[in-house]
């Protein structure tokens, strides 16, 4: 096993609770080395199963968190110059090309169009990258798959994917799981009580019926782990939640009342 392999595999098994049999059906698309799109709300777990699935299925991860700045070099590589004078240097896209890891594109539409076009190539027959300044062509290892994912909630109706670039790939669905299951990662995450965690989970089911009445997004399951986490550090719950699920989302006065008020409701 290469050094750069190495370093990107995920030694202990990620913490991830299946919610709607995922789980095989991502082992069927990498079996397939079929290109896959992950869609679902922020802070609802996407990543997080990306990071399980590289561990079971013992294939090493190289992720990149998606800007509007990223430029198609920042994912394919460019030269740089040094003492001895330029030297290439791969950009994560090439390195998992080549070392035959899951790449993972999170966020991708925020990207520039420009920028993801650059991933057509080894989304189709041909698996291939061409690094044009180099004059280089790869051919994907054996074991790459391409996995890229957005919030197609709030993100649809500012940019969006290009239909040519959306039919390269299966899709699966994520929402924010079941009210037990949300308890149980929200206990297990932060390490509150069960009775604690189902509080907070009840905080944010209020918050998710907001969506669209004032709140771009509710609270997600990460927040509330959050949340969780500084009470476990003494905060009062009150403050933490103010601290962590309240002011984040919005600047709303009234908005911020109304989650006060939910807060208050539970604790």
């Amino acid at each position: 096993m290469s050094n750069s392999e190495t370093q990107y595999r995920i030694e202990k098994e990620p913490y991830y609770r299946e919610v709607e049999g995922e789980i095989s059906l991502f082992e069927a698309a990498y079996a397939a080395r079929l290109p896959m799109m992950i869609k679902g709300p922020t802070g609802c777990g996407k990543s997080r199963f990306i990071e399980y699935m590289a561990w079971r299925l013992k294939r090493p991860l190289v992720s990149v968190a998606c800007n509007e700045d990223m430029t198609a070099s920042d994912l394919v590589g460019r030269f740089l110059l040094d003492k001895d004078g330029t030297k290439w240097q791969d950009g994560p896209l090439t390195t998992a090309a080549r070392i035959g890891a899951i790449c993972y594109l999170d966020e991708v539409v925020e990207a520039r169009q420009d920028t993801t076009v650059v991933i057509h190539p080894l989304t189709d027959h041909r698996r291939s990258l061409p690094l044009d300044k180099k004059g280089e062509l790869i051919h994907a290892h054996a074991d790459f798959q391409l996995v890229i994912s957005y919030n197609p909630g709030y993100q649809a109706a500012m940019k969006d994917l290009k239909q040519s670039t959306k039919q390269r790939f299966g899709a699966l669905d994520f929402g924010y799981p079941d009210r037990d299951t949300e308890i149980e990662i929200v206990a297990h995450e932060s390490g509150v009580s069960a009775d604690i965690a189902g509080k907070l989970v009840s905080v944010a089911e209020r918050s998710r019926n907001l969506k669209g009445h004032g709140l771009d997004e509710g609270l997600s399951t990460r927040m509330l782990i959050y949340a969780g986490s500084l009470m476990q550090k003494g905060v009062d719950p009150l403050d933490a939640c103010s601290m962590a699920l309240v002011r984040p989302i919005t600047d709303d006065p009234d908005m911020r009342d109304a989650l006060d008020a939910a807060v208050g409701t539970f604790f």
